[in-house]
């Protein structure tokens, strides 16, 4: 196979994946800042299953794909990169949990709302963008 189509197949993938995860989004009302809140607040369950459906399905595919095939579909292998916690990533952490206890916005779930029509959480993602490059402009000095 060619890296050409090697490269279109991998862009492909990655559209499906997030067209996917994009309307999954949106099915389980994740992209409603109000559902969100209301989960926060533990005034609405729902949004547990849907967390609780996401991990589950993340165990099985980095621990259970591995496991049954010895590379990756579109090429390449499996790699496992250590995490490491500190200061910074639990600081980082906290932030982002009172941001989303805040305004009940999540990036991805934000990002997929505006697919939806919903222009006003582009204030949300101003914020998350501009946290995201002083958090990289502050982690390089």
């Amino acid at each position: 196979m060619s890296a050409h189509t090697n490269g279109f197949q991998q862009v492909l993938a990655t559209l499906v994946c997030g067209a996917l995860f994009g309307f999954g989004l949106a099915l389980s009302t994740m992209i409603q800042p109000e559902v969100v809140l209301q989960f926060l607040r533990f005034e609405n369950y729902g949004l547990m299953l849907v967390m609780g459906g996401a991990v589950l399905v993340t165990v099985v595919a980095y621990k259970g794909l591995p496991r049954l095939t010895t590379t990756p579909l579109l090429g390449g292998q499996f790699q496992q990169h250590a995490s490491q916690w500190n200061r910074d990533t639990a600081i980082g952490a906290a932030i982002f949990g009172l941001g989303w206890g805040l305004c009940g916005v999540c990036p991805g779930p934000a990002i997929a709302a505006l697919g939806a029509g919903n222009w006003d959480l582009v204030y949300a993602l101003v914020g998350i963008a501009v946290g995201a490059l002083l958090q990289g402009v502050t982690t390089r000095g």
